[in-house]
């Protein structure tokens, strides 16, 4: 059961709340991981962080910085669409914001390409077993996961079509701006569903069945 359509109030009082919050925190410092991983082995990054990078190009704010302002505004596109945003929501967009520029500052660049692509494989890994935590704790979408599901629920179309939509859209803006796209890219997109269904099984905290009041 999720808990995405549950008000932040009634997400804390649905059970099992200390190791909610615990997966919750340890699953967003893996996705900041993750990301500086992927930065750091020069090889592409996903579709969202080229988009961060090429505002990187161009905005004197740290990475982590912008990764929060596009958070943000991102959540502003919720109000139209009438989504509620969690509790993991909001940590979503601080905690993997402030551990990115941390990460970034304590992980060096990667050289040599079996080392690049060792990385690169290992931050798709960590990004799968980051994402299974987040979405197990029920603690609500992530921002970008939250307009992909209000979108769907507003225009009736496939969350396939307006998923593909998005990611495409993001990926050629990050791009024009100047955002790293390469061969981790890809890889990142055949592979990070694969990833996350891995540990899904593994990681959702089954909860008692909760119904509003």
């Amino acid at each position: 059961m999720t808990l995405y359509n549950l008000t932040p109030f009634e997400q804390l009082r649905a059970g099992r709340l200390s190791l909610r919050l615990t997966n919750l925190f340890i699953g967003l410092l893996l996705f900041a991981l993750a990301m500086a991983l992927l930065i750091r082995a020069q090889l592409g990054v996903d579709p969202w962080d080229v988009l961060h990078l090429g505002l990187a190009n161009h905005i004197p704010l740290s990475l982590g910085t912008i990764v929060i302002l596009v958070g943000f505004a991102v959540l502003i596109a919720w109000i139209p669409l009438k989504q509620w945003p969690g509790l993991g929501t909001i940590a979503n967009v601080l905690v993997i914001g402030l551990g990115l520029d941390f990460f970034l500052w304590a992980i060096p660049d990667v050289h040599g390409l079996g080392w690049q692509i060792a990385v690169l494989l290992g931050a798709i890994i960590i990004n799968g077993l980051g994402g299974a935590l987040y979405i197990g704790c029920h603690f609500g979408p992530g921002p970008r996961d939250g307009l992909m599901t209000g979108l769907h629920l507003r225009t009736g179309k496939s969350i396939r079509l307006i998923r593909t939509v998005i990611e495409l859209s993001v990926l050629a803006i990050g791009w024009l701006l100047g955002g790293p796209v390469g061969v981790g890219t890809v890889a990142y997109a055949l592979l990070i569903g694969p990833a996350t269904q891995f540990f899904f099984k593994y990681a959702i905290v089954t909860l008692p069945s909760t119904q509003r009041a």
